[in-house]
């Protein structure tokens, strides 16, 4: 049964020339720093966004956990948006691994103001825990794929560096971001410490993740990805399908793009759906259900009747995520489908 998944861009299948790229990589033993197509996508990953090293990670989670074990000490605190990932869904790897604590503040679609960072910043003081790191998410998840502009993100980094405080991002979906901006990664990225960005969700690689900053960090997260179970050895059958993400699934992104706004535009047409078109930026849609209409679960059987899957949570919140494994034609479906309900 072939199914139209719309759940998540973590459910693209790698391309064929992944595939071959994976069967016909050159491996070594990636803890000795010895796998040569490791080596290649570290040092292409550096560049593409103007950093000094880069460093492997078989998930996203993994690579932003070891970001804040190697930036913090136990007992400081971090300042995130309240709806972060970092915060929601990784497990509280905050606490559990880094042993630090969150100063979460409410954002605005996932953008911070700068002076309620500020603010947030700890003074020195007996009774307080040490500011230890400033983190951002960009394209924001649980705010349907919102973007933060270069702008923003340098304000924010401003007042981290005005406190010698290094500033993180989440940049999962950094490309979408980029795409949507109409500018590089690299360029939108500039003011960021340190980074990570997922290969394995719209770049379609079957796995991986990277993170990039200075020697310096990358030397200490190297050894927090080892305390993580993330040393692997001939992890370059994975890094080869990385290589093609990043040389070409990087410039198609756009289609995904429109494709979540042509799917938007008629879910706004549907009188039992609440969504907000102009929130659309990139490749996440988020709308809510009139649940005197049908229920989440109801709503997802029925689309699982007619092989569309989506994700739903019980308060009649749907997310349906565009990929390169949507076409234009099966969105269209999913409209007809929606459109008979």
């Amino acid at each position: 049964m072939s199914f139209i998944d719309l759940r998540s861009d973590t459910v693209t299948q790698p391309t064929e020339k992944m595939r071959t790229a994976m069967s016909e990589a050159a491996v070594g033993d990636d803890v000795y720093e010895e796998d040569p197509t490791i080596l290649e996508l570290e040092e292409k990953s550096a560049r593409i966004f103007n950093k000094e090293k880069g460093l492997f990670f078989p998930t996203g989670t993994m690579a932003n956990q070891a970001a804040i074990l190697a930036h913090t000490n136990p007992g400081e605190e971090i300042i995130i948006e309240k709806d972060m990932h970092i915060y929601l869904y990784e497990v509280g790897g905050l606490a559990f691994l880094s042993g630090v604590q969150s100063r979460q503040l409410p954002g605005n679609l996932g953008q911070l103001d700068p002076q309620e960072v500020e603010a947030a910043i700890r003074p020195s003081n007996i009774h307080f825990p040490r500011t230890s790191l400033i983190c951002l998410e960009n394209t924001h998840n649980v705010h349907g794929g919102t973007v933060i502009s270069k702008r923003d993100i340098d304000k924010i980094a401003e007042v981290a560096h005005q406190y010698k405080l290094p500033l993180h991002l989440d940049g999962a979906r950094i490309f979408n971001a980029a795409t949507y901006l109409q500018t590089t990664v690299a360029e939108l990225t500039s003011s960021c410490d340190t980074l990570m960005f997922c290969l394995s969700k719209g770049l379609s690689a079957p796995a991986g993740s990277m993170l990039v900053g200075d020697e310096n960090f990358i030397n200490r997260a190297r050894k927090c990805r080892k305390l993580l179970g993330g040393g692997m050895r001939q992890a370059g059958i994975l890094a080869a399908a990385g290589i093609v993400a990043l040389e070409e699934m990087t410039n198609r992104l756009q289609e995904d793009h429109e494709n979540a706004l042509l799917l938007a535009k008629n879910l706004a047409e549907i009188p039992w759906i609440e969504i907000d078109v102009d929130r659309v930026e990139t490749n996440i849609i988020r709308f809510n259900l009139d649940t005197s209409h049908f229920s989440a679960v109801e709503f997802e059987n029925k689309l699982r009747e007619a092989n569309i899957k989506v994700n739903v949570s019980g308060d009649g919140g749907v997310r349906m995520v565009t990929h390169k494994d949507v076409t234009r034609d099966q969105v269209e479906h999913v409209v007809s489908v929606l459109k008979s309900l």
